[in-house]
């Protein structure tokens, strides 16, 4: 079974901060990092060093971004499904405050612009069985038809909701299973309430549900149960959670793309993405392949 992580690749430039600035405010930073990220770039590599067989699509610009970024993302990934646009590459700036809590800006027109339907062989490479994990960075025809599509030629279907942009509950009828954080359930559905909210995204048509609480840990949700199992997260020594959720949700596929269960994968998830806000930065923070290959041991030992 494979996996196909569809979303967009950015340059991050992270700049640490005693605090977030004020409206009008200009701050020196104390340190400042270069990197590749992107929610899809950022799964997709959390993903395969889960162990999964990952094939990444994804649109990178026509300039000497580009370069460095599919250079740093050899690594972990296949690039060769990595499309040239006429355009510049997505980039996203971060502001760290000491805390570990941040402040996220980014330009995508590369993710706007990429359509893997026509300009990729992505419908020409899956198959029935394989796993599709979109994110919220793609215009929203594109990522619902890449949904439909695949739901029709018999893939499971993720779909991590984040960033929320223009889409909308409806958006989520042919999804196998949503994952979201508490603020973006409650935007897609207009309630605070989690039980309602789970309520009207099984109503929509979502089959399961995640939903991230930080440093509360998760809630996993299947439509057929009456109750949420929750998840406690690890208490860490937090540095940098930009990137943690991506890290949640890439090992989390990547393991369902391995037959774990949903409850098996979400605590392996949790745990890695616990190590993940231990260290700065957003792909450099993720734990390596043998790091996760330890916490799955560790995971399975427990469950004996």
């Amino acid at each position: 079974m494979r996996l196909h992580v569809v979303g967009n690749v950015c340059v991050d430039t992270s700049f640490r901060l005693p605090r977030l600035p004020r409206p009008g405010e200009t701050l020196n930073a104390t340190s400042i990092v270069e990197g590749v990220g992107g929610k899809g770039a950022n799964q997709a590599v959390a993903a395969a060093r889960s162990g999964a067989a990952v094939c990444f699509w994804s649109a990178v610009g026509d300039d000497d971004m580009a370069d460095g970024a599919t250079e740093m993302l050899k690594s972990d990934l296949e690039v060769d499904r990595l499309i040239r646009l006429p355009l510049s590459t997505d980039r996203s700036t971060i502001l760290l405050e000491e805390g570990g809590e941040n402040a996220i800006v980014s330009a995508v027109a590369c993710a706007r612009a990429f359509d893997p339907i026509r300009q990729s062989a992505l419908t020409w490479t899956w198959s029935k069985g394989d796993i599709l994990l979109m994110q919220g960075n793609l215009s929203r025809e594109v990522t619902a038809t890449c949904l439909e599509l695949a739901e029709r030629s018999g893939l499971k279907t993720v779909l991590n909701a984040s960033p929320l942009s223009d889409m909308a509950i409806e958006d989520l009828a042919d999804v196998d299973l949503v994952i979201v954080n508490q603020g973006e359930a409650s935007a897609l559905t207009g309630t605070e309430s989690l039980t309602a909210a789970a309520n009207l995204l099984f109503g929509n048509g979502a089959r399961r549900l995640v939903v991230t609480l930080g440093s509360q840990g998760s809630l996993i949700w299947d439509r057929a149960d009456h109750a949420p199992a929750i998840l406690a997260a690890p208490k860490s020594a937090v540095v940098d959670t930009s990137g943690a959720g991506d890290c949640f949700a890439g090992v989390l596929v990547g393991l369902l793309a391995q037959g774990k269960s949903l409850t098996a994968a979400a605590k392996v998830a949790t745990k890695a993405a616990g190590i993940s806000v231990t260290r700065l930065g957003t792909l450099a923070s993720y734990p390596t392949r043998a790091e996760i290959s330890e916490i799955i041991k560790r995971s399975e030992l427990e469950n004996i």
